[in-house]
């Protein structure tokens, strides 16, 4: 073994389990937020919940930048910090011990930072079915600890268009596939008359 591993090895052992999770602006998260509690709880570990957030950049004026840029991202960031620990204890309670971390940049850098450290790293399923699906995707192959992904069915995140066209779609494919090759498989039939008995 070499030093690096013995001292990697070392630093794991001194560090508590540490399940991060992400917490969505949207959402709030609280299936992911009541999961990560319970995993943290079940192995003596900690819970660490990250949100991502971007300044809104204001209009530029003619001479530039306006100067009210500076104290508008420092409200914005102050909102997204209330709002990060209101939708914390909204699910796990007012006292629930959780390490909140509010990380300016992109959700995706921002997850893949944290998830470094983490044993386990727990996110919502995304709910843009067209780039979502990758987003949890690079995050399995970029962390380098389990990532648990909550599906819309388990976190009550409701569906959207794209996803209820996609089911009907589907649901469609199927019906087609099992009466194909069979003439008027999928139609009804009509009832068959009565017949006359003649005795």
């Amino acid at each position: 073994m070499t030093d690096t591993a013995v001292e990697e090895q070392t630093d794991v052992a001194r560090r508590p389990y540490t399940v991060v999770v992400g917490v969505s602006g949207t959402s709030g998260s609280p299936t992911a937020l009541a999961w990560a509690q319970a995993q943290a709880q079940q192995n003596g570990g900690r819970v660490v919940a990250v949100r991502a957030w971007r300044p809104s950049i204001p209009q530029a004026t003619p001479s530039g930048t306006p100067a009210s840029r500076i104290t508008h991202e420092a409200d914005v960031e102050r909102d997204a910090e209330e709002s990060l620990a209101a939708d914390v204890a909204r699910t796990l309670g007012p006292d629930h011990g959780v390490e909140l971390r509010l990380v300016k940049g992109g959700r995706y850098r921002v997850l893949a930072k944290a998830g470094r450290d983490a044993d386990v790293l727990v996110i919502d399923a995304p709910r843009q079915l067209l780039t979502g699906p990758m987003f949890a995707h690079r995050l399995v192959y970029t962390v380098p600890c389990p990532v648990v992904v909550m599906p819309p069915q388990i976190s009550g995140e409701p569906q959207t268009w794209l996803t209820r066209v996609a089911a009907a779609v589907g649901r469609s494919v199927v019906a087609a596939a099992g009466t194909a090759g069979r003439p008027g498989g999928g139609m009804r039939r009509p009832p068959l008359a009565p017949q006359d008995t003649q005795e």
